[in-house]
């Protein structure tokens, strides 16, 4: 079992409050989701208007499928017009870095 992880460290466009942070994030943090069937979620900076920090995750019983779905993850918030992508972060464990 592989279990791949990316972040994403993004600045957000003219946003000026919490509310409208949550109109940028949410549609994102859903289409993930939907899109690529990962687990996603806001992971730091909460409570900064501007940035924003989201985690995808991914599990397969194949470390190239992770990898794959990692890099189409990481082209789709890439491409995105209303975020500056900062920069991101990415690893894929597997059940054996353990022993």
């Amino acid at each position: 079992m592989f279990v791949g992880t990316i972040t994403f460290d993004l600045l957000l466009g003219d946003v000026r409050s919490l509310k409208q942070k949550r109109a940028y994030v949410r549609p994102i943090v859903a289409e993930l989701r939907r899109r690529f069937e990962v687990a996603v979620a806001e992971v730091n900076h909460q409570d900064l208007h501007r940035r924003a920090e989201i985690g995808v995750a991914v599990v397969s019983a194949e470390e190239r499928r992770c990898a794959e779905v990692l890099d189409a993850v990481e082209q789709h918030v890439a491409r995105r017009p209303e975020i500056e992508l900062l920069s991101t972060g990415r690893r894929i464990h597997n059940d054996e870095d353990d022993r």
